[in-house]
């Protein structure tokens, strides 16, 4: 009997399937400054105890998106093994914040299948939950990803496409316990801008931007442990390139949305993303926002803005996401819709 795991192929799904994911993971404040490092992050909240006590909490809580990657990244020997790539989101709520010295394992349901008209792969949908050591569910979330059939004489299954919610409502955030914006020290965030100076439909051009390097990307596959063969086996693709983790785009838009956005502290929830072009080492990611929405919550001095963040590669920035025909223009890498916390 076979000792390893080969991973899953499309076949291998079961709509309505459990998937307990191995191998329970205890972060730490070294997860912190490897985050730190490779992107680097800077929000505030993210980066001081005091700050966050400041802001009501008792310290600062790992990054939101490194506590996605750390959950993101238990799936993918059970979903994403043998991936052609990771399609899009919906549905993502951060529920509790991660904090150094929490243990960290996830849970994957089968949602949705679709095979594609090529017959050699197909659509697999995954309802993902992570789970803290108190079993409390600390992150939920919903992704497609297409995926290799093994066997193509394999039948295919019945064609079940969730029906997803476009937006997580604004009234469904969960705002971490005792956040409190009312005494927000701005100079010591970055920037002056709260949610009152921003205008729905406003765009930003966040002005940086970073050239991808081999090594940085393997240090976050590893990190993360993203298995995924795109992104480890150049062999795996015939162009002999390895993939940019896009996990690591997110992170990177995110980093760079910094300037324009440094009080947007916070990401409560993720409404829909697509990952729109590869990405491959030596491309420059660069990125924009637009304000999408805006919206009160119970918090004392605490709102939340609805934002599209936009990564692209090369040195133009004309706040261009798709053609005529609708598709992803050639140099958009990434386009995510995502709710974060932001002073009043």
């Amino acid at each position: 009997m076979a000792k390893t795991n080969p991973g899953r192929f499309f076949e291998d799904y079961r709509i309505g399937e459990v998937i307990t994911h191995a191998v329970p993971r205890t972060v730490s404040g070294g997860e912190r400054a490897l985050y730190h490092a490779l992107y680097p992050a800077r929000h505030a909240l993210y980066s001081s105890d005091e700050f966050a006590r400041d802001c009501g909490l008792e310290v600062s809580p790992i990054d939101d998106l490194a506590a996605f990657h750390v959950v993101f990244g238990k799936t993918v020997p059970d979903v994403s093994l043998n991936a052609v790539a990771n399609l899009g989101y919906a549905e993502g709520r951060w529920l509790k914040p991660v904090w150094p010295g929490d243990t960290l394992r996830s849970e994957s349901k089968v949602i949705g299948l679709k095979q594609n008209s090529n017959g050699k792969s197909g659509v697999v949908y995954v309802q993902t939950t992570g789970y803290n050591q108190h079993d409390e569910a600390v992150l939920d979330y919903i992704r497609w990803v297409m995926v290799r059939k093994k066997n193509l004489d394999a039948d295919a299954p019945d064609t079940l496409i969730p029906e997803l919610k476009p937006v997580v409502p604004a009234e469904d955030l969960v705002i971490p316990e005792g956040l409190d914006f009312s005494r927000y020290e701005f100079k010591l965030a970055g920037e002056r801008h709260r949610m009152g100076d921003y205008e729905i439909g406003e765009k930003i051009d966040h002005v940086d931007g970073v050239t991808v390097e081999e090594a940085e990307h393997m240090i976050a596959t590893r990190l993360w442990q993203n298995t995924a063969k795109v992104h480890f086996d150049a062999t795996n693709r015939e162009d002999g390139k390895r993939l940019i983790y896009g996990g690591h785009i997110i992170s990177m838009a995110r980093t760079l949305s910094f300037n324009g956005l440094a009080n947007a502290q916070m990401i409560v929830g993720l409404n829909a993303g697509a990952h729109a072009n590869p990405c491959f080492t030596g491309d420059t990611v660069r990125a924009w926002s637009e304000v999408l929405d805006k919206a009160e919550t119970p918090a004392p001095g605490v709102g939340a803005v609805r934002l599209r963040l936009v990564a692209t590669k090369g040195d133009h920035q004309d706040f261009a996401l798709k053609g005529e025909d609708g598709k992803y223009l050639p140099h958009v890498l990434l386009d995510l819709d995502y709710w974060a916390l932001m002073p009043t």
